[in-house]
């Protein structure tokens, strides 16, 4: 009887690129409806104004980099960029600012670098502080949330209007702050009084960011159960940012920085946390490592929120640990198979 010599491993149904990004995309739908319930169909357009623009231009660069077109659009790593952005920008974000966004992401943080797994900046959020930085205005323009304003939201067609520069000006009257820069701002009212004087404060975070960090950490838990990644880098981040806020909250305040469940629901802390902190190629490799990295990404985002000049910090604490990367995996490698700490053999190696 003969037998096949198949050296191992042996695995089955392996876990492609392409279908880790499907899962991804799937897991962002919950938030994403948050958005859209809470704030209008700007979120949703931005989705895929953003999705339209980094497919072109990922293939455009393929085109210059002489490489099959067809084979790399299908990893769905262009189309994934295109939804952190989308849902990160203000929602009905000028088609301009999203073309810009997502060509500086694709362009310059992923193809000129040589394409997927080359890339030591997670472009979607080099983008977006690239926008932050080059447009202010338009970066901190957000729709005023169902609920805190006397008037309709955006609707498909309005929205298209509005992302399109048509009747833009009529609709300025209802955008407003950020949560998390009204607390940033307030300098004289109790934390109590600030919820009862802005209309935009819900239960403990603002009216539909809650909502959004709520589905979002929904997504996230999908890709855990997928095993997509691993617990390690997103609740390290979460600890963190919790032991942070506890340390530092005091409520009868006016400069305190929030309470934890206000930093947990807000911002982009749960898009963060399990949809760019978990990204495989910017990130530490080891799961030590991965501790460490999602650690001093929570304290760099409570230390920018309330002592730094940006209310939500998610992408500037990214950014800075993404050049810390190597660095933490260097210290951290796991010890190979088969060998034996130092101390272990009498200091031989």
């Amino acid at each position: 009887m003969g037998f096949l010599k198949v050296s191992s491993p042996h695995a089955h149904g392996p876990m492609s690129t392409a279908r880790v990004m499907r899962l991804v995309l799937l897991a962002t739908i919950p938030g994403l409806f948050s958005l859209t319930w809470f704030f209008g169909f700007g979120s949703l357009v931005n989705v895929l104004w953003a999705s339209i623009t980094a497919l072109s231009f990922e293939a455009l660069a393929l085109k210059w980099r002489k490489r099959p077109i067809g084979f790399y659009l299908n990893d769905y790593s262009a189309l994934v960029t295109a939804f952190l952005l989308g849902i990160a920008l203000p929602p009905g974000s000028p088609f301009w600012l999203i073309m810009i966004g997502t060509g500086f992401a694709i362009l310059i943080c992923k193809q000129l670098y040589g394409g997927m797994g080359y890339n030591p900046f997670n472009p979607a959020m080099a983008a977006y502080v690239m926008l932050l930085i080059s447009f202010p205005v338009q970066m901190t323009t957000w729709l005023a949330p169902q609920g805190s304003f006397a008037g309709d939201l955006l609707g498909p067609i309005d929205a298209l209007r509005y992302c399109f520069g048509f009747g833009r000006d009529s609709i300025d009257a209802i955008t407003m702050a950020t949560p998390l820069d009204v607390l940033k701002q307030n300098n004289s009212l109790l934390i109590e009084d600030l919820w009862q004087e802005s209309s935009q404060f819900g239960q403990f975070a603002g009216i539909g960011w809650e909502w959004a960090n709520i589905g979002f950490l929904l997504g996230g838990m999908y890709l855990l159960y997928r095993r997509v990644f691993t617990w390690h880098a997103p609740i390290s981040m979460l600890t963190s940012l919790t032991v942070m806020s506890t340390l530092f909250y005091d409520g009868g305040s006016s400069a305190s920085g929030g309470s934890p469940l206000f930093h947990l629901l807000s911002g982009a802390t749960m898009l963060g946390a399990f949809f760019i902190v978990t990204d495989p190629v910017t990130s530490a490799v080891s799961n030590r490592g991965r501790v460490i990295y999602g650690a001093l990404i929570g304290i760099l985002v409570y230390v920018i929120r309330v002592w730094g000049n940006y209310p939500d910090a998610v992408a500037f604490a990214v950014l800075l640990m993404n050049f810390a990367a190597p660095f933490i995996d260097h210290y951290t490698q796991p010890r190979t198979y088969g060998h034996k700490l130092k101390d272990q053999q009498g200091g031989k190696s």
